[in-house]
């Protein structure tokens, strides 16, 4: 069995109260145990940090992402917690680093441009798939079950010669490995993606590339109280070239 390497980074805790933790996950820190991680996740992080063993997320960042993550405290008011993600009553913003090129055409979907007269914004609809046992998310012809919205930004970086720039993508929905999957799906693969447009084996300790995807902002209205809430990560893009 492979020892569990220690992820030498760390979480910072953006907001706390009696109910709730919320967290700015780092790159490679998966959010919960799975497979061979199960210290060094924020789940047990927390947990040990806390003394708490009730804390449980209210939602999911796949380990590659960084950014704004949400953990339920009291278990009174973790169904709450856990329906405004489940019933896409939160919004999130994540933003990217990719390719600066024109967007190609995508074999499955639809593209609509929102100015007829630029790429960008675009909204991204197609239906994605996520069999059991298969590493990859794919799309097919079916009726579109997943939505992007993808603006181009301006903040330009040059990478072997090639300029990459970055994104901020507006999920509609929340299919598995979504964002990744529609802005590879336009030929604009993210920086440091080990799973599209082709699976890349890296070692497990190996933490020289991340995946350049932030979970930027998270926002809801409070299900207990109603209050406006408002979260956004530090996680800077492009800390590791």
């Amino acid at each position: 069995m492979t020892e569990e390497p220690h992820i030498p980074f760390e979480y910072e805790v953006l907001y706390e109260d009696e109910r709730i933790i919320v967290i700015d996950k780092p790159h490679f820190l998966a959010t919960t145990p799975r497979g061979m991680w199960y210290r060094e996740t924020a789940l047990i992080r927390l947990r040990e940090r806390c003394g708490e063993p009730d804390i449980v997320p209210a939602h999911r960042l796949d380990r590659p992402t960084a950014g704004v993550v949400v953990f339920v405290r009291d278990p009174a008011v973790r169904g709450a917690y856990q329906m405004l993600f489940q019933n896409h009553m939160a919004v999130k913003t994540y933003e990217c680093m990719a390719p600066l090129a024109p967007p190609q055409r995508p074999r499955y979907g639809t593209v609509e441009q929102v100015d007829r007269h630029r790429p960008f914004p675009t909204v991204r609809r197609s239906r994605i798939n996520k069999d059991r046992g298969r590493l990859q998310a794919y799309e097919s012809a079916d009726m579109p079950n997943a939505e992007t919205l993808i603006e181009r930004g301006d903040d330009v970086w040059h990478i072997d010669g090639k300029p990459f720039v970055n994104y901020t993508l507006h999920p509609k929905t929340g299919k598995t490995h979504q964002l990744r999957v529609h802005m590879n799906s336009l030929g604009l693969a993210i920086l440091g993606d080990d799973f599209y447009p082709d699976i890349v084996q890296r070692a497990y300790d190996d933490f020289s590339q991340p995946l350049e995807l932030v979970a930027r902002e998270l926002r809801f209205d409070d299900p207990l109280n109603g209050e406006p809430r408002r979260f956004v990560s530090h996680v800077p893009l492009g800390a590791g070239l």
